[in-house]
């Protein structure tokens, strides 16, 4: 590979992964203002890289990104304070596209604790 090619393939790489971690980060995919979103735990994963909830309501089931669990065990949320067949209230931001049953949560109240 020519030396230029290989410079210019360099500068390429380090300007794609500053757009792909914001766009993983990002929130362009939610709404700006914050709502609020009630139901019943399905099932939760307390994973990497975030948190995965599935929570149903009369409006079906809704896929709930959180912190990742690092994050959340820091303020208490980990594995044992919540399960499938809790009531839960979430605040956060619900996805721009209306079709789309997706959220990304902020702060998740289940059992009498908000964290």
């Amino acid at each position: 590979m020519h030396e230029n090619s290989r410079r210019l393939l360099a500068a390429a790489a380090a300007l794609g992964l500053p757009a792909a971690a914001a766009a993983h980060h990002g929130w362009g995919w939610t709404q700006a203002e914050e709502s609020r979103l009630s139901g019943t735990i399905e099932s939760i994963s307390f994973g990497n890289p975030h948190m995965h909830l599935k929570v149903r309501n009369a409006d079906g089931t809704w896929g709930v990104d959180l912190s990742p669990p690092i994050v959340a065990q820091g303020s208490g949320f980990g594995p044992g304070a919540a399960k499938a067949g809790d009531r839960v209230v979430i605040t956060g931001h619900r996805a721009r596209d209306a079709g789309a049953l997706g959220f990304k949560g902020e702060t998740i109240t289940v059992n009498g604790k908000t964290y």
